[in-house]
């Protein structure tokens, strides 16, 4: 692969992207876009105001009637063409995502091409927005249900997947037929910009994608779901995050998606295949360096197992590559800035101070960026608050256990329900077990559950509704039952 450098990504727009053009904040503002691999600057963005907000809006709102009124199939063709040009630019758009982001090329490739997949995805999709037609059980009339879009969406996405989670709002929002305002992470404002300028070039109308990079999170959010012609909120974060913006969404009755934390078990029982395990170990833990709402953060290991399972993944991790995401040797790149580092490191030495063992890596290397090394974690106690938090790193904390059942009540013993990994031959065993984990999502003998076409999303505080699948286009559409007589 070439190696780029921003100037060499074409199309990169630097400022708001509002109405189908490259505008400036109405107050001039910037703000920084750093290379956690080094904690230097890579560019500035346009920092919108509140201002920017409601422009956004307007925008979306001047397009709305006629993308609405767009065919499906006209919509259809538009994300096909997307897809078509992600794919085509797939190179480049890795590259940047590991240059602002930190994530290894190989993960940064992966992600490009999930990202992209639900483009073609939803332009299936579009043209399937099927209603119902039956007789009334009291034979009086007929009940025709319609699917309209729901409005103007905004649409919050995190930094660990700056194209998926994009990709992943605003397909079905545009099947459905809504426009939208997208507020990238800060973090991560160029990968959300690129996307903008390449669906223009797909032909998606001025208006119909809005892109507001801000510093000033809360405020821009809060005055678009304060503005009546916002009728749907799309959040992917933090649950803490997420709790504050359905209070806020409350305010005008906003329609909201949430997909919020995760805090995955991951069970090996004891009749596990342990080369197939640790193979979905290090997929369910080490992709984005466990910066991922589905990584694997508490490891369940029977007994019986637990000493060969341990071995066997700590040599996997302590032979990881670890460097800049963008150079192709590495395997592990940096976390995405200094307070998710600290944050890290902070709960492994917690954990050791409680009494866990480290196995594998367990601080921060001496060089410069935002990196944590590979750590492998035993006899780490049940109450340790590593157990507790998404760790969002590369750390894999190990726990035994002797009973099943209780496997199963540590595994269901937080507030967070978005995904568990089950590992046994038993395929009988597996999905009783499956059943029984209070899970939105169960990979079952397998590290990935992420796909497009399947139902992604949690239980309990892990969020509200469901993205990907035919149910991610249902989330934009409002049902309207029209009753009649003929």
């Amino acid at each position: 692969m070439g190696d780029f450098s921003l100037d060499q990504i074409y199309d990169l727009p630097l400022d708001l992207w509002v109405g189908g053009a490259s505008v400036p904040a109405s107050d001039g503002g910037r703000f920084d876009v750093l290379d956690p691999a080094t904690g230097e600057v890579l560019t500035s963005v346009a920092n919108g105001t509140v201002d920017d907000a409601m422009a956004c809006v307007e925008a979306a709102d001047a397009a709305a009637a006629g993308w609405a009124a767009t065919s499906p199939r006209e919509r259809a063709e538009v994300l096909r063409r997307a897809f078509e040009l992600m794919t085509a630019r797939a190179d480049e758009i890795a590259h940047l995502i590991s240059l602002e982001n930190g994530k290894a090329l190989p993960d940064a490739r992966g992600e490009t091409a999930y990202a992209a997949e639900f483009f073609r995805w939803y332009a299936e999709e579009a043209v399937r927005a099927a209603g119902t037609v039956m007789t009334a059980p009291s034979g009086a009339n007929k009940i025709v249900v319609l699917h309209q879009p729901v409005g103007i969406a905004v649409l919050v996405t995190p930094w660990n997947f700056p194209a998926a989670m994009a990709t992943r709002k605003i397909g079905p929002a545009l099947a459905a037929g809504c426009t939208v305002v997208l507020k990238p992470a800060s973090d991560t404002p160029l990968t959300a910009l690129l996307m903008a300028q390449i669906l223009a070039d797909a032909g998606v109308p001025p208006g119909v994608v809005n892109v507001l990079p801000a510093r000033r999170s809360g405020a821009v959010v809060s005055a678009m779901l304060h503005d009546p012609r916002v009728r749907k909120l799309s959040f992917t974060g933090s649950t803490e995050v997420g709790r504050v913006l359905l209070r806020e969404a409350a305010d005008q009755v906003v329609n909201c998606s949430m997909e919020l934390g995760g805090n995955a078990p991951f069970l090996v029982l004891d009749d596990a295949d342990l080369d197939a395990a640790v193979e979905g170990a290090m997929v369910a833990k080490m992709r984005n360096a466990g910066e991922a709402c589905t990584a694997a953060n508490r490891f369940y290991v029977h007994a019986d197992v637990a000493e060969e399972f341990s071995r066997r993944l700590s040599e996997r991790m302590s032979a990881l590559v670890v460097g800049p995401g963008t150079d192709d040797a590495t395997q592990v790149g940096p976390l995405v800035n200094d307070e998710s580092a600290a944050k890290v490191d902070d709960l492994v030495r917690g954990a050791v101070s409680a009494g866990a063992r480290v196995v594998v890596g367990g601080s921060r290397p001496d060089r410069e960026g935002y990196y944590y090394e590979p750590t492998v974690l035993l006899d780490v106690p049940r109450g340790a608050e590593i157990l507790g938090e998404e760790i969002f790193g590369p750390v894999a904390p190990i726990i035994t256990f002797t009973d099943e059942a209780d496997a199963i009540a540590m595994a269901n013993d937080t507030e967070y329900g978005l995904v568990s990994y089950v590992y046994t031959r038993d395929l009988a065993r597996g999905l009783r077990v499956s059943e029984a984990l209070d899970a939105g999502m169960v990979g079952l003998n397998r590290g990935l559950v992420s796909d497009p076409a399947a139902p992604f999303g949690g239980t309990k505080q892990s969020g509200i509704g469901r993205e990907g699948g035919h149910e991610g286009m249902l989330d934009y559409l409002e049902s309207k039952y029209v009753a009649v007589e003929w």
